[in-house]
């Protein structure tokens, strides 16, 4: 039987659609009814058949940081978990929850997958957790983290979580971890990257020239998957499909959407003022920021990534960012 965390996310609900499609046993995590309403809407953008997928699917209500819920999970006999669950923030006030979520959480699902003796554990991660670039080089899987003041919240917690996974490693489950850049996908358009499609829709008029890796959902699926069915074991490899500036993504996604390109540029200073002042206004108004200092500083960041070692471990390219962006306005203009 098969486990996946975090099944109600961008990742997880991608990657249970792969999986009813091979008639796998599975077992999924949710917490609330309204989260497995997004799953449906995600199983619906590939076919009209979603019932029938649905079903293969056993749906069991948990919290990977809550013990007596995770013991009911692991009752079942287990043999391989994707543990995809996290909490992405880059609020401040977030941090102590995201420790808790990211590496607690992690912690639990370590335990038990040791107790459990699964075949292998397959953990996503992102390249937030991996190390700085050294001489201008792309950074690679060698790159040593570096526990410096300009690490946020989600970034630390994700490493720790990733030091956990190292763990099980080490207590003889085979791993395998996975880093990817910014993920691009259908069905979620009001959290992480999916802002990214309704916010242009809406007329989004700016950007900034920071520069990262991207990559589409399928192929993060379709790696997971290989890697773990694989003999590859106690590896991490870096996903990216192309390293690309926020304003050339944005520049894609308004052209897939036939809605004009933004035409603002925002330089670091008028970053720096405008978090300063959202700050503020979160304080009177209780609202969430639209901006957080860590947020405003990395969509400056000119940073490259390798992924010479999981194009060799594979042998296939990854999918072009424009064609998975034209993929994604299909469906939010559906």
């Amino acid at each position: 039987m098969i486990l996946v965390t975090g099944g109600t996310g961008l990742v997880g609900s991608h990657l249970l659609y792969h999986l009813a499609q091979k008639n796998d046993s599975i077992l999924a995590i949710y917490r609330t009814e309204e989260k497995l309403q997004h799953v449906k809407k995600v199983f619906a953008y590939y076919t009209e058949n979603t019932d029938t997928l649905w079903q293969r699917i056993t749906w069991i209500q948990a919290d990977i940081t809550d013990i007596p819920s995770l013991t009911k999970v692991f009752a079942h006999p287990i043999s391989y978990v994707y543990h995809c669950a996290a909490l992405v923030s880059f609020k401040p006030s977030d941090y102590m929850a995201m420790r808790q979520v990211n590496i607690d959480g992690t912690a639990n699902i370590v335990n038990f997958c040791v107790d459990a003796k699964v075949k292998k554990l397959c953990f996503v991660s992102s390249i937030a957790a991996v190390g700085d670039s050294l001489h201008g080089r792309p950074v690679n899987e060698e790159n040593e983290w570096n526990d410096n003041s300009d690490n946020h919240g989600y970034a630390i917690t994700k490493y720790g979580a990733e030091m956990e996974v190292w763990r099980a490693s080490q207590e003889g489950v085979p791993v395998v971890v996975v880093n990817p850049g910014v993920i691009l996908g259908s069905g979620y358009w009001e959290e992480g990257s999916g802002k990214l499609f309704s916010q242009v829709a809406k007329g989004f008029k700016y950007y900034t020239q920071g520069v990262t890796g991207f990559i589409g959902v399928h192929d993060v699926v379709k790696t997971m998957l290989q890697l773990t069915e694989s003999t590859k074991a106690n590896e991490r490899y870096i996903l990216v499909s192309e390293n690309k500036s926020y304003r050339d993504i944005l520049n894609a996604i308004a052209d897939a959407l036939n809605k004009p390109r933004p035409s603002i540029g925002i330089g670091k200073i008028a970053t720096e003022i405008f978090w300063r002042i959202d700050w503020l206004l979160t304080l009177l108004t209780r609202k969430d920021p639209l901006l957080t200092k860590n947020s405003a500083r990395s969509s400056h960041n000119k940073t490259f990534y390798s992924t010479d070692k999981v194009k060799a471990a594979l042998g296939w390219e990854f999918t072009p960012i424009e064609k998975v962006i034209k993929a994604i306005a299909k469906d939010y203009r559906s």
